[in-house]
Order: structure tokens, then C-alpha cells, then sequence
């Protein structure tokens, strides 16, 4: 048999692998956004579609928030979760032990070569993680494979071009200029929300449910709050690393797009809201 005959999906999802960068890192101002997410504000579009018997796996589980929720919401079944960074897993694990969950474990994986076999799960779900994923469409591919028949692949994205504020900021603009900048550089698409679709209907998925949702942060709480991570996150993570380091922003202009965030914030007037592109989609019976 030549090498070319040898070429099986098998052998494919061994030499897959991830190619781009996580531009954010794991810093406090990241896991400070992380640890707020929930199903409820963050995978309200899949939640009609759980049955208490699910099998689910959450990719890209991070502090295991929302993976912890689903494990709830399905009493008689089972949640894994898992995640490229091993150094995050463990806070996962005391996530759904602080909440005396039994039916969730946590386990180091690549979206591009999940080590499950075929059809093993209901639902397999990733929240913001095809932005950041060097092929989402392979992704989805592999998300397709190991979802059973009959069961949902679901995705949830943001889109930085789509998100919009008031008032207006020059300091913001250059803000979102910089994230995409930086963000395309590491391999990722941070335009994903709109780009859910196409993607999934190129990885063979035909059942496809498209809709969005948005974050709204507005009072002085969520303002304060929502700037001051950004602030922090623009001078101390891996993402200020990045832009720094690949020549695509000085330690000035930095600090100058962290003042504008805190300036937003102060505003009494401030609006900020973030777009997220989603689907659902049901695997062929």
C-alpha cells in the first residue's frame, strides 16, 4: 500500500492539530470575564434542546462555568469538559467540586483531533472558541463526528466587528482595531459570529439553526466592571504580549487604549454591546 492509500480519517485527526495562538492567555482580567459566563447568558439558545439522560462534552471548557450549569441540567447524564491549557483544568475540576457536582469530568483535548470515538456524545457545545481555532471548519468536522446521530453540535461566537458602543471613543476605535489586528496575526477570526453558518454548512452539517444574541453592559455596575477588565486585560495579558511582541502596538499606545476603556466607563451615559453569532445543529439521523 503507498503512503497516499494510508491517508484514513483516523490518520487525519492524528496529524490535526491546532495552529493558531489563544490570543487572550489565562491572566485574572481574562478569567475575570471566563468565570462570569453562564448557560443562562451564554448558552440560553441550547438549553431548550437538553434532556436530563444527555451526554455532553463543552470544548474549550476554560474555569468550567458553564460546563458546571450543564452538568446540573443534565442530572442522569454526563458532562466533559475539555481544554487545550492543562493549567486551567484544575480550576474546572474545583469549579464543579465547589458545587458537589458528580457527573463532570475534565481532560486536556484539541478540537482538531478529539480523542473520542464516533457518535459518542448528544450535544457537543463550544462557546467562544472557533475564533480563536486555526480551522474552524475542521473543528466543526470533528465536533460533527463525535456528536451521535440524532444529537446537536452547538456554537456560540462573538463578533468584535459587530460589537458597538456609546459614546463614541477614538481610544475604542483603536481598541478594536488592535484586537482584530492581533487576533488574525495568531491565526483566529474574531469576525466569527457571522461566520458560524458558513462554517458549519462547509463541515457538512445541513441541519442548521442560525441566530445571535448579545451582552448589553450598561450600568455603573457592568460599566465598571467590563471596562476595567479590558483596561486591565490591554497592559497585562498575553493579548498585550502579542500586540507588543508582533510589532502591531507600542507599550504607549497600550496604555493609551487602557485609559479609554476606564474613560468609557466612567461615563454615566456608556453603552456597550457584544454580538454573538450562534448555531444549532442536528447531526443526520
Amino acid at each position: 500500500m503507498s503512503k497516499a492509500d494510508e491517508s484514513t480519517p483516523e490518520n487525519a485527526r492524528e496529524t490535526a492539530r491546532e495552529t493558531a495562538v489563544y490570543t487572550h492567555g489565562h491572566h485574572e482580567s481574562v478569567l475575570r470575564s471566563h468565570t462570569w459566563r453562564t448557560a443562562a447568558n451564554s448558552a440560553a439558545y441550547l438549553l431548550g434542546s437538553l434532556k436530563p439522560h444527555m451526554r455532553i462534552l463543552d470544548v474549550g471548557c476554560g474555569p468550567g462555568t458553564i460546563t458546571a450549569d450543564l452538568a446540573a441540567l443534565v442530572p442522569d447524564g454526563r458532562v466533559t469538559g475539555v481544554d487545550r491549557a492543562p493549567e486551567i483544568l484544575e480550576q474546572a475540576g474545583a469549579t464543579a467540586a465547589g458545587r458537589g457536582l458528580t457527573n463532570v469530568d475534565f481532560a486536556v483535548a484539541d478540537v482538531h483531533a478529539l480523542d473520542f470515538p464516533d457518535d459518542t456524545f448528544c450535544v457537543v457545545h463550544a462557546h467562544q472558541v472557533l475564533q480563536h481555532v486555526g480551522d474552524p471548519v475542521g473543528a466543526l468536522r470533528e465536533m460533527r463526528r463525535v456528536t451521535k446521530p440524532g444529537g446537536f453540535v452547538a456554537v456560540r461566537d462573538s463578533d468584535y466587528a459587530a460589537m458597538t458602543w456609546y459614546p463614541a471613543s477614538g481610544g475604542m476605535d483603536a481598541w478594536l482595531d488592535l484586537y482584530r489586528r492581533v487576533a488574525r496575526a495568531n491565526g483566529g477570526e474574531p469576525d466569527a459570529g457571522r461566520r458560524l453558518k458558513s462554517w458549519a454548512l462547509r463541515a457538512g452539517l445541513t441541519d442548521v439553526v442560525a441566530t445571535s444574541s448579545t451582552w448589553t453592559f450598561s450600568t455603573p455596575k457592568e460599566r465598571a466592571w467590563w471596562s476595567g477588565l479590558w483596561a486591565d486585560r490591554t497592559l497585562a495579558s498575553a493579548y498585550a504580549e502579542r500586540a507588543t511582541e508582533g510589532g502591531h502596538a507600542s507599550a504607549d499606545q497600550l496604555r493609551a487604549v487602557s485609559q479609554a476603556w476606564r474613560e468609557w466607563g466612567r461615563r454615566e451615559e456608556g453603552w456597550f454591546s457584544v454580538l454573538h453569532g450562534e448555531i444549532l445543529c442536528r447531526k443526520d439521523a
